[in-house]
């Protein structure tokens, strides 16, 4: 499915509030810009059965105290299985596809999230590009001041946008 279908299911599939879809569709060209510098238009998300996303706590070698939470993002499934220790796979856990624009659109509600890890090269789950919550919340309200939203005066992000 390429990234402007995967824009317009996500507008589609907004709320019918008479707001949401128009912020969905005033941040939509952000999105698509940061899609494009990934490679892929669908990564492997590691969920439960109840469809909660994986997070992973990374510590700081050199500074103990610091940590993020991240959600690793594959671009295969074999690399899912090639990261995860075969003794430490757990069967209420899958590996779901999911299209590029709706990650980037869910990390911006992910309250507890700090990034995810877009691997991008098959094989190699060493490397990833991170892309924090931070600067996708910075992407939205730069979209947002730039759209016609701006000019209303409800221009806030609505809380069950994702």
């Amino acid at each position: 499915m390429n990234l402007d279908t995967q824009i317009q299911l996500l507008i589609d599939d907004a709320p019918q509030d008479g707001i949401t879809p128009k912020v969905v569709a005033a941040i939509a060209p952000g999105l698509k810009l940061l899609a494009e510098k990934l490679h892929h238009l669908q990564y492997y998300i590691v969920q439960s059965l109840e469809q909660e996303w994986v997070v992973t706590t990374l510590r700081s070698r050199d500074e103990p105290d610091q940590e993020k939470r991240v959600i690793y993002a594959f671009p295969t499934l074999e690399d899912v299985a090639t990261a995860s220790d075969a003794t430490d796979i757990d069967p209420e856990l899958i590996a779901v596809p999911i299209p590029i624009t709706l990650i980037l659109f869910q990390l911006i509600a992910l309250e507890t999230i700090d990034s995810i890890i877009f691997f991008e090269m098959p094989g190699d789950t060493t490397n990833g590009i991170e892309i924090r919550r931070e600067d996708m919340q910075r992407l939205v309200q730069v979209q947002l001041q730039q759209s016609p939203l701006s000019n209303t005066p409800s221009n806030h992000i609505p809380p069950n946008i994702a």
